[in-house]
């Protein structure tokens, strides 16, 4: 009896084992997309064309490649709308947030230096926040406040506007990201990590400068 039970232990420990590995990768993942780090430099190509990641996990199309970002519309945490198709013309900066997310609370004060920095020196851009995974509007509201953000943001608790960007583009696949469309309304930049002043800058100034 004592020979045929221990083996059965050994199977039920290496069972429990495997399962407890697995929930630790699990918990990993789910701690990596809100605020990983994807650094080093490679070349994409699908069908939304060619891609370049560099330094800092910041990805960025050539100009004869880009292709159109969705529209983006709704109602904003203030409870104003907005219609991001309205914003062709200028470089627009869409970051996707949330109350809740550390990384989106660290690269906060960055968005709005340069966000207000750009507004008084008259240039031809829009900031446009997406709230996601708030399930209270006051929450996206006193962050807003708390941080100096001034520019609108859309609330999108359920991820649907997220959800538009064609999946074989730069689209905003973790909380947060920063897409940048160029002043056609194509998708010119992403980074799917916290980002600093100069990462925003070197995302902007390029497209800016563009004719």
């Amino acid at each position: 009896m004592s020979l045929s039970r221990a083996p059965r232990r050994r199977r039920s420990t290496s069972g429990r084992a495997i399962l407890l590995t697995a929930v630790t990768l699990a918990g990993v993942v789910t701690l990596t997309s809100c605020g990983g780090s994807d650094g080093g430099s490679k070349s994409t190509r699908s069908s939304g064309g060619n891609y370049v990641t560099g330094e800092g996990g910041i990805s960025r199309v050539a100009r004869g490649e880009r292709v159109e970002a969705p529209r983006l519309d709704g109602a904003t945490v203030d409870g104003k709308t907005l219609d991001t198709t309205t914003l062709k013309g200028k470089v627009v900066v869409l970051n996707v947030w949330g109350s809740w997310c550390p990384p989106c609370r660290a690269e906060a004060p960055y968005f709005a230096k340069v966000s207000k920095e750009l507004a008084d020196a008259g240039a031809d851009v829009a900031f446009v926040g997406i709230n996601t995974r708030d399930n209270s509007e006051q929450n996206a509201v006193n962050f807003e406040q708390n941080y100096g953000i001034t520019y609108p943001s859309l609330y999108d608790p359920n991820g649907k506007l997220v959800l538009r960007f064609p999946k074989d583009t730069l689209n905003p696949s973790a909380i947060p990201s920063t897409v940048v469309l160029d002043k056609e309304g194509k998708i010119a930049a992403r980074t799917l990590v916290a980002v600093n002043e100069q990462q925003l800058r070197s995302m902007i100034d390029p497209l800016l400068a563009e004719k």
